[in-house]
């Protein structure tokens, strides 16, 4: 018996697209534009270093990680971000960060908040496994709408106080997924004026930081030295995964307090499953390397111009600033999913996948999600396929 606290869970997103399409036959060419799997090149060099440690696999993997690749993480946050950081006590890899934003809130999620079920606030439209996490730990999950009218990011600043009040851990994808905003350095300040004020820890899905149009989006851990604030507040999440193109490798890590990370952890040892030694230390030297990453954003960057000049002239079309995903608005993101697919052979992902409704709205409801993953022809093949179909 599936157990009752998931008994309202709906169906994945991608299970749930594939019955709604492939019972139809497409209508051209399959133009794969759903899933965020990165398909630019990744180094080279990534089998020579397979190659000399593949005896590791004989070995049990540190859960902890290598120094070496904890190193490289704190090299990373010190290139990208100007903060140093201890990688004794205050990181920690994972195995996919995935993995990290479900573990971490059952490691650090209290049973109560003030007398009261907690609660675990997140955006709407959102990574479906902040919801799952919360559950799991029996607190309440708020969907907070992250709309056009919000910049779409949530104004968390703009709840309730005594919701706050019994908030054990908020979420927040910067750059976000699905619609490509960026929190801005008074964003994350102000979450962390919050996180002070009403007793809360900040979960930090920054997976999207290295795609971007212009400028490097803020991190958070860069307003946490800016502001001064208690590092425990904070926990920040990264990946191989978008940064280069690696999703197999299912390298990530966590940043956190030292206190927050001794409870990571322990909890780890018990139920963690640690990379193997030669993909350690594969993720060691790409983690150092910055030369492929700025090749794979140039590549982003003229897909974001290529979008731009497809889609420019569509009415409510939002430039993304970062990610690699567009959010497009249509009269219904199932309806315009399946007459894409019908008619042209392009797949795209509803919206509402990826919301979830409150009070009678799913802010999804109204969007498509497309991953520009695909290369730059079959890009344009499937943006101009979409333009006339849906917005001629």
């Amino acid at each position: 018996m599936f157990p009752e606290r998931f008994s309202n869970l709906p169906e994945y997103a991608f299970p749930r697209l594939r019955s709604l399409l492939d019972v139809h036959e497409p209508g051209g060419d399959r133009i794969e534009m759903t899933i965020g799997e990165p398909r630019h090149a990744f180094p080279d060099w990534i089998g020579e270093v397979l190659a000399e440690s593949w005896r590791d696999m004989g070995r049990y993997p540190p859960n902890d990680g290598t120094a070496g690749m904890r190193g490289a993480f704190a090299g990373f946050l010190s290139r990208r971000y100007g903060v140093e950081v201890d990688p004794d006590t205050r990181l920690l890899p994972l195995n996919g960060t995935r993995e990290g934003l479900f573990n971490t809130l059952l490691a650090l999620c209290p049973e109560t908040k003030n007398g009261q079920r907690p609660a675990v606030l997140m955006p709407n439209p959102f990574y479906q496994v902040y919801a799952v996490a919360t559950l799991t730990v029996a607190a309440e999950p708020v969907f907070v709408p992250a709309e056009a009218e919000t910049g779409f990011l949530p104004d968390y600043a703009g709840l309730d106080p005594a919701l706050l009040d019994r908030t054990a851990v908020i979420y927040v994808c910067s750059p976000s997924n699905p619609q490509g905003a960026v929190a801005s350095r008074a964003y994350w300040a102000e979450l962390l004026r919050l996180a002070e004020k009403h007793d809360f820890r900040i979960f930090a899905d920054e997976c999207y930081s290295e795609i971007y149009r212009d400028a490097p989006p803020p991190g958070v851990l860069e307003a946490l030295a800016e502001t001064g604030a208690d590092p425990e507040r904070v926990v920040a999440f990264h990946s191989l995964s978008k940064r280069s193109n690696l999703p197999g490798i299912r390298s990530g890590f966590a940043v956190a307090g030292p206190r927050s990370m001794t409870a990571m952890k322990r909890l780890r040892a018990y139920g963690g499953a640690p990379l193997p030694l030669p993909l350690q230390h594969v993720a060691e030297k790409v983690w150092q390397d910055e030369e492929h990453v700025e090749a794979s954003r140039a590549l982003y960057q003229q897909k974001y111009r290529l979008a731009d000049d497809i889609l420019g002239d569509v009415p409510g079309y939002h430039p993304p600033e970062a990610g690699f995903f567009l959010w497009l608005p249509v009269e219904d993101g199932e309806a315009a999913a399946l007459k894409l697919w019908q008619q042209t052979g392009v797949r795209v992902l509803p919206g509402a996948y990826l919301g979830r409704e409150v009070d009678g709205h799913n802010p999804g409801a109204g969007y498509i999600r497309v991953a520009l993953v695909v290369d730059q022809d079959e890009m344009q093949r499937g943006l101009t396929s979409l333009r006339d179909c849906l917005y001629g």
